[in-house]
């Protein structure tokens, strides 16, 4: 079983997008998302791209600023309830995820540890 609260990989800027110098990854698409509504959330999770559509902010490296904790040891989302749907479309061990891992370092197997 892939446990996600030990990895995070998927929650950072894929290497396609830091390839093409792209700052935006997870766009928050439901305009009544409390990402969007809540001030403090907004402030501290959401960033715009040039055309105004909002994304969930990066920090300086690649990692979605309302994720916690270690890669690949112990990680948490803070907006976990009001994360975007393409926070919610990841699939555990699927290529995507195996991918982000990769890129990250992390481990393939998740029964190593």
């Amino acid at each position: 079983m892939w446990d996600c609260q030990r990895c995070g990989a998927c929650c950072c800027n894929p290497a396609v997008n830091e390839a093409e110098g792209t700052p935006f990854y997870v766009e928050v698409d439901n305009p009544r998302s409390k990402l969007l509504s809540r001030a403090d959330l907004r402030a501290r999770h959401v960033v715009d791209d040039p055309d105004g559509v909002p994304h969930l902010r990066l920090d300086p490296s690649g990692r979605c600023a309302a994720l916690v904790g270690k890669l690949g040891r112990q990680v948490r989302c803070t907006v976990y309830p009001h994360r975007p749907r393409g926070c919610r479309r990841v699939e555990p061990g699927d290529a995507e995820c195996l991918t982000a891992r990769a890129h990250k370092g992390i481990e393939d197997d998740p029964f190593s540890r």
